[in-house]
């Protein structure tokens, strides 16, 4: 017995045009009715609109179709040919302003304070020193129980400040007006990683830090209890380098390593929620762009590189032929046209992020720069080195072209 069920066409007389053909059964206010394929399509757009008929709707489909090719073409290009039509940034001086000389080795990182005035730094020599970069006077000095103090961080209050490095710990120690107080008295450790502390960074607030590890994991800690919140593992070898996203949730950040990849993080579920791999060697800094849709890499391979989260995917890289020595350490201005990079050939790059030129080259430093931050205003940036220094850097006057592109108060 055969199982199977055949679709039986039906010959007869159309009950809308009379004529012999194939039929199709209709239902017209529950009456069913015998219809010609024809005759069935003309009933369904009846009482439709001109723009609803099927002539119209295949139309409209078709331009669809045409921006959506447009739109995949768009997606193709790389960020420079889409901004063809920007204004270019005209070549621009800047200088330094001020140099804080006291560490007496190697500068490894520094932040900055949200008062816009007070950065802490960390060095070889095992110090951290908080510094009044109006005046550049030392406020505060702590000597920390190892040497290569590899990472510091204020807290967003201005009250503390963290470090870390080869001790493997992360240690916050809080800040008063008496300069003469034994800071290492008041000193709590809050992180403790089985490899040395690479980067650390407070969350939105003084009661949680983001710490990443030699040991190849990032980690969220409670720093008044010193509990475990959240451990990020995914990395393939040491972690170098993380930069939380520039929103009041804060819930992702981003790291880099020597596996040369970049990974974003949900800080929630702990899971990698993008990953990019597009680098040829080391990664040892990453930055959120300040609307916090993109970021750049810096890399021992000699080049930056943005990547945009939306896209999923490497957007520019920032290189010349010239360039031969790794970027050590990469920010963006405040308005995000300008992305500065130290190099370990002693000098500063600034790129213009857009069109993915060259626009300056900064020298005043004597050996690799190390560290590089913009400050909360965007006035100026300071730059680390080993060559035992802290450099302020600020715009000469500037075409108004520059001004206008940066939105740095420096550039008018």
């Amino acid at each position: 017995m055969c199982d199977q069920t055949f679709l039986v066409n039906v010959f007869g007389s159309c009950d809308k045009c009379f004529k012999q053909r194939a039929l199709r059964p209709v239902f017209k206010k529950s009456q069913q009715l015998s219809y010609c394929s024809i005759c069935a399509e003309i009933m369904a757009t009846d009482g439709l609109h001109e723009s609803e008929t099927l002539a119209a709707l295949r139309s409209e489909a078709e331009s669809l179709k045409g921006k959506l090719e447009e739109e995949r073409w768009l997606q193709d290009l790389e960020l420079e040919a889409v901004a063809e039509r920007v204004e270019a940034l005209g070549q621009f001086v800047m200088k330094t302003r001020r140099t804080l000389k006291g560490h007496g080795n190697k500068v490894l990182c520094m932040d900055w304070c949200r008062d816009k005035r007070r950065i802490v730094s960390s060095s070889q020599d095992g110090k951290v020193i908080v510094w009044d970069s109006f005046t550049t006077n030392k406020e505060h000095a702590v000597t920390m129980p190892c040497t290569w103090v590899m990472a510091c961080a204020y807290a967003p209050s201005g009250c503390a400040i963290a470090c870390g490095g080869l001790d493997n710990k992360c240690s916050v120690y809080p800040l008063t007006f008496d300069k003469n107080e034994n800071m290492a008295a008041k000193k709590k450790s809050v992180a403790m990683h089985t490899n040395y502390l690479s980067a650390c960074s407070f969350t939105n607030s003084d009661m949680q830090i983001l710490t990443a590890s030699g040991d190849g994991t990032c980690a969220l800690w409670d720093v008044e209890s010193g509990q475990l919140l959240q451990s990020f593992h995914g990395h393939g070898a040491d972690v170098l380098c993380l930069d939380l996203a520039p929103s009041e949730t804060g819930n992702t950040f981003v790291s880099g390593g020597c596996d040369k990849k970049a990974m974003v993080w949900d800080m929630r579920s702990g899971q990698c929620v993008q990953a990019f791999e597009t680098h040829e060697s080391d990664i040892n800094s990453v930055r959120y762009y300040p609307s916090g849709d993109a970021f750049a890499s810096g890399s021992d391979d000699a080049t930056c590189r943005l990547y945009d989260l939306r896209a999923d995917r490497e957007v520019a890289i920032y290189s010349k032929e010239s360039i031969i020595f790794g970027a050590s350490s990469v920010d963006f201005s405040l308005s995000g046209r300008l992305l500065f990079a130290g190099y370990n050939d002693y000098t500063i790059n600034v790129w213009d992020v857009l069109k993915g030129a060259r626009v300056s080259i900064l020298f005043g430093h004597e050996n690799r720069v190390s560290t590089l931050r913009v400050s909360p205003d965007g006035t100026a940036f300071c730059s680390g080195s080993w060559d035992h220094t802290l450099a302020f850097w600020a715009v000469e006057p500037a075409p108004r072209s520059v001004a206008l592109a940066c939105g740095c108060l420096c550039c008018g």
